[in-house]
């Protein structure tokens, strides 16, 4: 059959111009795709054969749209999927906004880091934890090298070690520089959080509660398959608990868009002066204290090296129900927060194989930048 050749001029126009406007992909672009397929199947491996309820995953790179991705889900009896803008428990990672603020109030000559516990909070470790208060410093606090043992509601507390010997991770440390925090401003620990550091970087969704046991919409549901005392039990919703008890060490609440806004402003040093973002990273070993192998600790973040050789700073959470990971490259422009609203999966393991996919490049994906 043949075509008129009307018909065929106007089919070559047609063809030429949809030639010149159709876009191709990049190498690069391509290559970022492939990467995300990547980190997706580390989500749904992370969900696969009950190892966990849901888990979400924000990265954030500089200069390139962010991407999310989700396996699992939000609610275990609706199914409902998880979704962006979730409000989720951070645990541990509190601590990084109690040490930033604690920071600011030294740039301000309101504390020094050598300042003793005892000049602020005189007899309070003597009396419930048999310590020195004026061998423990500030800065030993939040180094976690103060000697003081962690402590978990409802069991005993071990005996305190001698200040400065070693890295003991303990909740306790931030508690008192919570209540440190409290008596050199007058004002709560929450609402300091609020006017330092929530307020100027627009983080809307971010806040200690304190006692409240309720969390903002969207959120999923938090469960658990521990005891408030960390015995193991059936799993159970936990999303309305009172977790004050973790207070400046553990107690707050954010969203994974929020926490990548203050960990670039941390990382980046919009929000410390030179002096005390030198404070902030510098590092003590981890080494021996079973705690997350490959790290180094600062005043409120830590240094984890990945199997691949790439260190990345930021921090973790784990608290019942909830478990969190935000972490970035050293100038907080490559980075990535994940949670899981459950407290039974693998974390550290899953968290690992989720930073070694986004932030480890294999000789393939080098491959993208020469094509």
């Amino acid at each position: 059959m043949s075509i008129p050749r009307a018909r065929t001029s106007l089919l070559a126009i047609a063809l030429t111009v949809a030639a010149t406007t159709m876009t191709i992909p990049s190498a690069a672009a391509a290559g970022r795709d492939r990467d995300h397929v990547k980190i997706q199947r580390v989500l749904d491996q992370a969900v696969a054969n009950g190892g966990g309820p849901g888990i979400v995953a924000d990265l954030r790179e500089d200069r390139r749209p962010p991407w999310f991705g989700t396996a699992g889900v939000a609610d275990m009896e609706t199914g409902r999927r998880r979704q962006p803008g979730e409000h989720f428990r951070i645990g541990s990672f509190t601590k990084a906004f109690t040490g930033t603020v604690v920071l600011q109030l030294a740039a301000e000559s309101k504390l020094t880091l050598t300042d003793t516990v005892a000049k602020w909070l005189p007899g309070v470790v003597e009396e419930y934890l048999g310590a020195d208060g004026t061998k423990i410093t500030i800065r030993q606090l939040l180094n976690h090298t103060s000697g003081l043992p962690d402590a978990i509601p409802g069991q005993e507390t071990p005996r305190p070690e001698e200040p400065g010997r070693r890295f003991i991770y303990s909740k306790i440390n931030y508690n008192l520089a919570g209540l440190i925090v409290e008596k050199a401003t007058g004002s709560t620990l929450a609402k300091e959080i609020e006017r330092r550091i929530a307020r100027p970087l627009h983080l809307t969704g971010t806040y200690l509660p304190g006692s409240d046991k309720t969390l903002p919409a969207p959120h999923a549901r938090h469960y658990s398959k521990f005891t408030e005392t960390g015995q193991e039990t059936q799993v159970h919703d936990v999303t309305e608990i009172d977790v004050s008890w973790a207070g400046a060490a553990g107690g707050m609440v954010s969203t994974t868009a929020d926490l990548h806004r203050f960990l670039g402003a941390l990382l980046g040093g919009r929000l410390l002066p030179p002096a005390q973002q030198r404070e902030m990273f510098t590092t003590v070993s981890t080494e021996g204290a079973d705690w997350v192998p490959n790290t180094r600790y600062g005043l409120g973040v830590y240094s984890q090296t990945l199997p691949c050789g790439v260190t990345l700073w930021g921090g973790g959470g784990f608290i019942q129900g909830s478990t969190s990971y935000a972490m970035g490259d050293r100038q907080g422009t490559h980075t990535l927060v994940s949670n899981i609203n459950g407290d039974w999966n693998d974390f550290l393991k899953t968290f690992t194989q989720l930073f070694e996919t986004t932030f480890c490049k294999k000789p393939a994906d080098a491959l993208d930048k020469v094509r």
